[in-house]
């Protein structure tokens, strides 16, 4: 969501972020008495985060006033809910079109969302977090909203009409504006409350201590922080044993109990809860007349970066998606390419996916785990080398060799490149606990490295995975709450701006579809992903 304030920033970002320039980072400007001082070395609490560059310093102060999410209010202790936002009060108001007659493709239709507290009354201030969707079951038709916040209570929720026939409206309250307060504030007061383990082993002695990306300074640390990248990793100290024992690293659990304010976290009750409409919940879409203009007054421009139809991905924005129906046509596409994939378990379904649709492409056996990789599938006829690697701590995952834990920006340092190597990368589950700073830092290096990959291999295809909508618990929304990961879309998206780099929109590949949102989509989206990552790389080929 935007404000109209932050809409106005927005457009003046795109015109002069193409203007400024150092080293390869795009600078956004910002009248300087709208940027928050901070200095290069953050603090949270008991973190330290990794030191920037004064002019990466300053990227970030103006990333993070570009993304900003509005003020939410304080809570007291107790907390009392009677001013907290209530879906089952709220309504959405589907508006005229902005001149007579029928709703036609290529019209904005907006909606006017309502938000009122537990008691009814209309709420006063924004922050609330949406989610809207135009859909069309029988014609397998879907595309997101854009969610405009006006500050006050009321929002407006934005759609392209792409599809004729129906077309429905759908907006969720993922959270109201309170659960907001308390989501930023774990974020960091408790940005340890996922912890990690590590085993040490020296001869016949074996150890067990905690690990993060930051420790409380209770007890002497090991600092495992990468020599190349500066990622930061740390690990208590085991007794009597040196800091080189070290040989694996795991997933050590979750901090219960964090908050007292669980009636923010309510599932069917004030967590991912439809709203209900006021009047009708949809319109009939018609042709478009011919010489007739399109109607573009709504309150946000920018389009969706496709849409479903007939359960069919279609970009928008000038790519074409491609179908590559059979095995045949994704061989031909993948024909004489090694493809790098680096992330988490959602790019390693991508793998998997690619593993099972081609039954000449053959998993060789590292002898590694299958959640971590590395993995390796070749199709020695057609010359396809597919690999999959994880990406480095944070990994909320099973045991790995602590040899394993490879960051992204060192693999891609390794890639040679060139017309016949394809990189993917998707990297946002594990971060939405700690700090956006935490994240924006990472994505710095991993951008570093891509701008260093395409100088000296021009022709490399380089593919992002972002991030999409899930489902969770009260305890779910607390480490990957849909807030978290928007945020870091909005970051993401900002960094790698400019560079020659394909973006596959997760987010609104999940958002638009029929299928419950999931943190590992089903098939058919996966599919479409696909179709998409394919049509980055060749046009289709027989088949």
């Amino acid at each position: 969501m935007i404000s109209a304030v932050s809409l106005l920033f927005h457009l003046f970002i795109q015109f002069e972020m193409f203007q400024k320039k150092i080293n390869t980072t795009y600078i956004i400007p910002y009248p300087r008495a709208a940027i928050v001082t901070q200095p290069v070395d953050i603090h949270y609490k008991f973190c330290k985060l990794k030191p920037l560059s004064p002019e990466e310093s300053l990227e970030e102060q103006l990333l993070l006033e570009s993304i900003a999410w509005p003020e939410t209010p304080s809570l007291p202790s107790p907390l009392i809910m009677n001013s907290s936002s209530d879906p089952a009060h709220s309504t959405f108001t589907i508006l005229p079109r902005k001149r007579e007659g029928q709703w036609q493709i290529g019209d904005k239709l907006e909606a006017l969302i309502k938000i009122y507290d537990l008691m009814g009354r209309p709420k006063k201030y924004g922050g609330d977090v949406l989610l809207a969707r135009l859909h069309n079951p029988t014609l397998g038709a879907g595309v997101a909203g854009q969610v405009v916040d006006h500050l006050n209570g009321s929002y407006f929720a934005v759609f392209s009409l792409l599809w004729e026939g129906s077309a429905q409206v759908e907006v969720t309250l993922v959270h109201p504006s309170e659960a907001v307060t308390e989501l930023r504030r774990v974020n960091i007061e408790e940005l340890d409350r996922i912890y990690f383990k590590s085993q040490f082993r020296s001869s016949l002695l074996t150890r067990t201590t905690t690990c993060n990306v930051c420790l409380r300074p209770t007890q002497p640390v090991c600092n495992y922080t990468d020599l190349r990248t500066g990622e930061p990793w740390f690990c208590y100290k085991p007794a009597n044993m040196s800091c080189d024992t070290r040989i694996s690293n795991y997933n050590g659990g979750y901090k219960t109990s964090l908050t007292t304010m669980e009636k923010l976290f309510q599932s069917g009750v004030n967590m991912k809860v439809f709203l209900p409409a006021s009047g009708p919940a949809s319109v009939t879409v018609f042709p478009k007349q011919k010489g007739q203009s399109e109607v573009s007054s709504s309150s946000v421009e920018s389009e969706p970066s496709g849409y479903y139809y007939q359960g069919v991905w279609r970009a928008l924005g000038g790519t074409t998606v491609h179908q590559f129906n059979t095995s045949s046509a994704i061989t031909q596409c993948l024909k004489g390419k090694v493809v790098h994939m680096y992330g988490d378990s959602t790019m390693r379904q991508w793998f998997e996916y690619l593993n099972a649709a081609l039954p000449d492409l053959k998993e060789f056996n590292l002898h590694s785990h299958k959640s971590i990789g590395p993995l390796m599938a070749l199709d020695y006829a057609n010359n396809i080398l597919v690999r999959y690697r994880t990406h480095g701590p944070p990994l909320r995952t099973v045991s790995v060799p602590s040899m394993e834990l490879h960051y992204i920006a060192n693999e891609l340092d390794n890639v040679v490149g060139g017309s016949n190597t394809v990189v993917v990368f998707g990297i946002w589950a594990h971060f939405d606990n700690f700090p956006i700073e935490f994240y924006i830092r990472r994505l710095m290096s991993i951008r570093s490295a891509v701008v260093r990959l395409l100088s000296r291999a021009p022709g490399t295809v380089v593919v992002i995975r972002t991030g999409n909508p899930k489902p969770y618990t009260i305890h779910g929304a607390f480490v990957n709450s849909d807030w978290y990961t928007f945020q870091r879309l909005k970051a993401l998206k900002a960094i790698f701006k400019g560079l020659n780099v394909h973006l596959v929109d997760a987010w609104e590949m999940v958002l638009a579809h029929h299928l419950p949102h999931s943190m590992h989509p089903q098939p058919p989206i996966i599919k479409n992903m696909i179709n998409v990552l394919l049509s980055y790389i060749c046009s289709p080929k027989g088949g």
